[in-house]
Parts: C-alpha cells; structure tokens; sequence
C-alpha cells in the first residue's frame, strides 16, 4: 500500500466536517442570539455537537486500535471520522440521537470492528476498550470548563444552559459506558484478565447488553439512583441541577418552555 493511500485513509471525512461546519455555526447562532428561534439553534448545537463526540468517541478505539497493532482500521475508514464507515450507522448515529431527543440520555453508540487478534497484551485490550468512554469523559470536562473555572461571565445564557446539557449527556455517556456489561466498553476493558471459559460463557451475552441496561433504566428507581450519580458529577463540575434543566428544556424547542427558562430574544 503506498502513502498516497494511507493518507487517503487518515483524510478527515467531509461528512465530518460538515457536521462540526453545523456545530460551529448553530453554536455561533445560540452564543449571539441571532436565529429566529433559540430552541431550535440550541437543538441544532447539541445534536451536532453529540454526532461530533460519537465521532471521536469511535476514532479514540481506532486510534488506540492502530497503535497496538491492528493495521486494518486505516482500510475499513474508521480514521477518518466519518460516521458513515462504523459497523452499524444507524446504531451509531441514528439512535443515540433518538435517545438524546427521547430522553436526554447520552447512548453509549458506535461500533468499529477491531480485530481483536491483531493485538497482544492484555493491557492494551483494556486501553482499547477505554479510549472511547475517556473521550466523553474529555469532552465532559471541556463543555464544564466555563463552570468549574468560574467564566461564565460574560456566556449567553443559552449557551450556557446547552452546554450544561451537552455535559449531561457526556457524563451520562461515559458512567454506562464504563459499566462493566457484556457489550459495553466497560467489560471490554476487564475481559482481557477473565479466564477464558468466563469470556467464552458470557460472549453470546453481548448483544443483549444495552438492552438490559436500558431495560433497567426504565425501573423509576434504577433510573433515579442513576440520573443522581449524573447530577453529582455534574455538581462537581460546577453545573446546577437547574442548567442542565433548562437546557434540555430549550433543546425540546417543540414543546412548550417553561417560564423560568425562558431566553429574552433580542
């Protein structure tokens, strides 16, 4: 393979770019208060926002993937940020969105095949199986800079409560995928030190993982103990139970808004 084509393997996608290009410009629009409705920028803004840390959420397995050893990610696109290229783009894409819209629950999405096979070493089939979940994780801490280094003089109230929600998603994101369930990141970071007939048994148990996690979340008291883990990370952070309240609450635009998080246009 020649270095035209592993460059062409590492090219940022135009998909991707046009969705952090939609990023950009809504965040622009929620920041300066110039769009017709608030709501709708901050839905925009968010949603962008999330696809773009799905994106990254999978690069960071391939990545990790890439230097361990397994060559073939660069072929299958997943260098590229592309969206489009994961196992399954509807899985990827399609319905975390869903969730975010649904519920506002950050989905942990995505899927790159790695082959497994290509790497030795337990560790770093456990720092493969991490990379994902940190980079929500990273992009948790980023979205709550302005919080927890107290600068949010000066940030537009609308911005600030999408932020707060953009942040709920990332923490909520990273907390399920650190679970250790069968199919989630957290498991793939602890199945390389289980004995083989442990991984062997609970393997056909994968595809079922998410499910029963979310399953559970539908219990009201899985749900609560759950959603108060997320607002103390959160409170950690320096975001208010009523930030993030407020965001989600702009980011439905289709639904009423409440009084008190109202945005005066300008």
């Amino acid at each position: 393979m020649g270095h035209q084509g592993s460059r062409g393997e590492r090219q940022i996608s135009s998909v991707f770019l046009g969705i952090v290009a939609v990023m950009a410009v809504t965040g622009w629009a929620v920041w300066t208060g110039y769009s017709t409705s608030t709501g709708l920028a901050v839905f925009l803004f968010v949603t962008s926002a999330w696809i773009v840390s799905l994106c990254l959420h999978e690069y960071a397995h391939a990545r990790t993937a890439l230097h361990s050893g397994d060559l073939t990610v660069g072929a299958k696109g997943y260098l590229t940020l592309n969206p489009l290229k994961y196992t399954h783009a509807l899985l990827s894409i399609i319905l975390p969105v869903i969730f975010v819209i649904l519920g506002g629950l950050g989905l942990p999405g995505g899927a790159v095949y790695i082959e497994r096979d290509r790497i030795q070493g337990r560790w770093k089939h456990s720092l493969i199986s991490a990379a994902g979940p940190l980079t929500n994780v990273a992009f948790a801490v980023v979205c709550t800079a302005p919080f927890w280094l107290d600068a949010l003089d000066g940030v537009p109230q609308a911005f600030r409560f999408a932020l707060a929600f953009l942040a709920l998603l990332q923490v909520s994101a990273a907390i399920l995928n650190f679970l250790p369930v069968p199919g989630l990141d957290g498991y793939g970071v602890i199945e390389p030190w289980l004995s083989y007939r442990v991984r062997r048994e609970v393997a056909p148990l994968a595809p079922f993982g998410l499910i029963a996690v979310f399953a559970l979340l539908w219990i009201p008291e899985v749900n609560a103990f759950f959603f108060d883990v997320v607002r103390d990370v959160l409170s950690g952070l320096g975001v208010s139970d009523l930030e993030t309240y407020c965001g989600r609450d702009l980011y439905r635009f289709w639904q009423d808004a409440n009084g008190f998080c109202a945005i005066p246009q300008r």
